[in-house]
């Protein structure tokens, strides 16, 4: 369950509450997405405030207090001192925290996002609230980022899942593969599911920005839903309505479906690395449209906002047909050079 949003701002200034309001309320994020916003931004502030020489050098940038950041600071911030905080994200900031074996530098994926909330914020000081007269970042470019086609499981790859599974578990966790494969599920879908979500042959999916829809069960979903059901743990009573139940009586967590997912990934002899749990949604995705599914029909099962998004599958697509094509057998046969008359 999501955390109130006075949890997560508990230390950031009024003029980020106001901000973190704002998006939930107006712009209708969900509480998550705005969290994310509140930490790319308070890591902003306490660069900005190393920088500028606002604390001591000695304090660790992930100690330094941002519950005193002022109108008057944010006037001082130029674009140069963007490009100082993108430097220090790019070469210096670890990318796990608390490894001592950790690379330094985050993707431009990574920072890409970081730009995208500073962007957001300082819109909304001019465009919104006034606060500010000019946008320091308006001219603040992204970083170009990498737009790979997402890897998946062939069908008989999702086979050999489904028949690694095993244990006291098997049948629940049997179940949370077969909905990933089948319904195209995003992680935190799934282990938001209830047992009132179900309805004659549909589930309802609270999916990104709490945004509803609804999903249609195939036999294969029926069958191991049947057969979870009578071995599902009688959860705890705050949570006496989740459809997957941990070990500890609790509603799965995204952790445990993280972790699990890749175990029997390994147990199938698939490569870990390379698959986890959202690639199983790219798999149900991938195999749909190979099977005829119409990229619309699949946008509205994944859940997409935009059909662009969604149509990263008809690249995957295309280069399946390539690769076909090359695998010919006569792919490799050249022309002899033509004999001239004698």
């Amino acid at each position: 369950m999501e955390k109130p949003m006075s949890v997560y701002a508990a230390d950031a200034p009024r003029v980020l509450r106001d901000f973190l309001t704002y998006i939930s309320t107006i712009r209708g994020k969900s509480a998550k997405t705005a969290h994310e916003y509140y930490l790319d931004l308070r890591l902003f502030f306490r660069v900005l405030k190393h920088n500028k020489g606002g604390v001591s050098r000695e304090i660790p940038i992930e100690e330094i207090p941002i519950d005193d950041i002022s109108i008057a600071f944010l006037q001082t911030i130029t674009l140069s001192d963007v490009y100082d905080y993108l430097e220090y994200m790019s070469s210096e900031r670890p990318r796990q925290q608390n490894s001592t074996e950790t690379e330094y530098g985050l993707s431009n994926n990574s920072r890409a996002r970081k730009i995208s909330a500073i962007r957001a914020f300082f819109r909304y000081l001019t465009d919104k609230v006034h606060l500010l007269e000019s946008n320091p970042v308006s001219n603040l470019e992204s970083p170009t980022t990498r737009k790979s086609l997402p890897r998946y499981l062939t069908a008989d790859d999702s086979v050999r899942l489904l028949e690694a599974v095993q244990g006291p578990f098997a049948a629940r966790d049997y179940c949370i593969l077969t909905f990933f494969l089948n319904c195209g599920m995003r992680v935190s879908e799934l282990v938001g599911l209830n047992l009132t979500d179900f309805k004659d042959d549909t589930v309802r999916v609270l999916g990104k920005g709490d945004k509803e829809r609804t999903i249609y069960l195939n036999d294969a979903c029926f069958a191991a839903l049947e057969a979870y059901l009578p071995e599902r743990l009688k959860p705890h009573e705050q949570d006496k309505n989740a459809l997957f139940i941990s070990r500890n009586r609790n509603r799965i967590n995204v952790q445990t479906v993280k972790w699990l997912v890749k175990k029997y990934i390994g147990q199938a002899g698939l490569d870990t690395q390379k698959y986890s749990a959202h690639k199983l949604r790219h798999t149900a995705a991938t195999l749909m449209y190979q099977n005829g599914v119409d990229i619309r029909t699949l946008q509205n099962i994944l859940g997409h906002t935009s059909v662009d998004t969604t149509m990263i599958y008809t690249h995957i697509e295309d280069a399946a047909v390539r690769e076909a094509a090359s695998k010919n057998p006569l792919a490799e046969i050249r022309p002899k050079a033509a004999k001239k008359e004698e």
